[in-house]
């Protein structure tokens, strides 16, 4: 990578940047910034770095990067300015990944390569987004700043190890010095915002049935995700019989206006749609309605097998935060023997996924990362078809484990967690796990988990759930030998069914048979992803704690 010093950010695209100019200048400049409302947060640290990196998994190195950013000699100051000033340096570093990647697409010319370097270049662009709305969480706190900072930085860790993850080939060697120091900056970043934070606790509303909701949404969402597409008043209606204005979903959202301040809704009439839907990042507050789970269909094709990544191979791809999907199907049709195959990747910040059915085999929905919701919707598949690192609430959904390959074993999540410091995870609450119809004549012959451990501090809790006579006596499956057994987070709380007794489960030290409500509230939509400051307006039916 050229040591030649760059803008911070001069494309286009991330003139996100020049907003923030004056207050990063100012952080620049001065050590005594220091919020008052965020003096219970990140405390006013007067100690050294090895202080400061007390939570980092490799302390040296956040050592080292702490002393980047801090002048020789000079007293180290509160933490919340070390952690800006690191960030903005991770945002120059971003750029410079940026350039280089750009580089190596003009002289890879094989599709395998190109594929992981266009997944790269996304995940960079999202990374260098997610860093600067970090910094301005810390330069203009909230009670909800904290909280946000964390999920945010965890999303970049999460694109940096996809990114990493998705090269094969001669690529990977060229990119690998560069992805890995990112990592290792991301990591540290992380530990230094947990070193100072609190347990978020949120704050709830009472529903209209008496259940506590979350607040994400505004009330113009609550009363949407309460009704029908009939009763919807739409902004663009998608219709293949030519009744709307676009006969394709891709059109119409490429027609919705970039970074809505207000809900924008696309209503989809029920049919079949073969295309590759994509929400992207300027896509904000938009909603996709159809006429129901059976009835308005999304469908695709895209596999490893046949050229594409796992990443890119999503029929429907959201990352645009604000994300709602109601009332629809979403499914890839690839089958088992073309492996990895994606139906839907959410990478949107407080996006909710409503009575949708998602359809495919291996790798159905990648739960990809940043604040996700699911409720009243049916997951179908086989080989860890629900997996991803973000902090994700599964309530009252159907997940179906169908039948697999000869010889394959049915693995209905497989977490992504990388770093002790993420805020990330899956939590099944309320939901039903069970056979589809094409398995449940022949579940004797085929073995079913409720997850194994993808990544090493894979982070998943099944509460309160029916658990089908699907899953095996053990519960929870090894990914490759011991990897993981002692770091990762299983538990199990209050659940019922055939399958849900923990007798005979795994005797791994990271499993746990929860039996303290309070463990178990870590996992509820208050506290895993802050429901309580978005969600409570949407009007989506839903359970706030236990």
């Amino acid at each position: 990578m050229s040591s030649t010093r760059q803008p911070l950010l001069s494309a286009p695209q991330n003139t996100k940047f020049l907003y923030l100019v004056p207050a990063i200048f100012a952080l620049l400049v001065s050590a005594v910034f220091l919020a008052p409302n965020l003096v219970k947060i990140i405390q006013n640290d007067q100690s050294n770095a090895s202080h400061i990196c007390q939570r980092a998994l490799h302390p040296e190195t956040c050592q080292n990067f702490v002393s980047e950013v801090v002048s020789n000699g000079v007293k180290p100051q509160n933490t919340t300015v070390i952690l800006q000033k690191m960030l903005v340096k991770q945002a120059r570093l971003l750029r410079h990944a940026s350039l280089h990647v750009r580089k190596l697409r003009n002289q890879m010319n094989r599709q395998n390569e190109q594929g992981a370097l266009a997944d790269c270049l996304e995940l960079i662009d999202s990374s260098i987004d997610l860093v600067l709305d970090s910094i301005e969480a810390l330069m203009d706190p909230t009670g909800m700043s904290p909280a946000d900072a964390q999920t945010w930085l965890s999303g970049v860790l999460t694109n940096h190890v996809t990114c990493f993850d998705g090269f094969k080939t001669s690529s990977r060697k060229s990119m690998e010095a560069v992805l890995k120091d990112l990592i290792l900056r991301a990591r540290a970043s992380l530990a230094i915002l947990a070193k100072g934070s609190e347990p978020y606790t949120g704050m709830t509303l009472t529903g209209a049935r008496g259940m506590l909701l979350p607040s994400w949404i505004s009330p113009v969402d609550r009363k949407l995700l309460q009704e029908s597409a009939s009763d919807i008043k739409a902004d663009l209606v998608v219709a293949k019989d030519g009744s709307g204005k676009y006969k394709t979903v891709a059109e119409a959202i490429a027609a919705a206006p970039d970074k809505s301040k207000t809900r924008f809704v696309i209503y989809v009439k029920k049919g079949t749609y073969k295309e590759n839907v994509s929400v992207g990042k300027k896509k904000k507050n938009l909603m996709i309605v159809g006429d129901g789970m059976n009835s308005t269909i999304i469908t695709g094709d895209l596999n490893v097998v046949d050229g594409s990544t796992t990443f890119n191979s999503a029929t429907l791809a959201a990352v645009g935060e604000g994300f709602i999907l109601q009332d629809m199907c979403i499914q890839n049709t690839a089958g088992p023997e073309k492996h990895q195959a994606v139906a839907l990747r959410v990478g949107a910040d407080k996006s909710v996924i409503n009575r949708c059915r998602l359809d495919a085999f291996q790798d159905t929905l990648y739960a990809h990362s940043q604040r996700q919701f699911y409720r009243e919707s049916y997951v179908t598949g086989t080989v860890d078809f629900i997996f991803g690192n973000s902090a994700v609430v599964f309530q009252k959904c159907k997940l179906a484990a169908r039948k697999p390959m000869a010889k394959q074993k049915n693995m209905v999540t497989a977490q992504g967690r990388t770093d002790p410091n993420q805020n990330t995870g899956t939590s099944i609450q309320d939901c039903e796990i069970i056979a589809s119809d094409d398995l449940q004549p022949v579940q004797s012959s085929f073995r079913t988990y409720l997850g194994r451990p993808w990544k090493e501090y894979s982070r998943t809790v099944v509460m309160q759930s029916k658990i089908g006579s699907l899953i095996d006596p053990a519960g929870w499956a090894e990914w490759n030998g011991d990897f993981a057994l002692k770091t990762l987070y299983y538990g199990e709380y209050l659940n019922q069914g055939p399958g849900a007794g923990t007798g005979k489960r795994v005797n791994w030290p990271g499993y746990h048979v929860l039996t303290d409500s309070a463990d178990a509230m870590k996992f509820t939509v208050k506290e895993l992803i802050q429901g309580g400051d978005w969600l409570s307006a949407t009007g989506v039916a839903y359970t706030d704690g236990l």
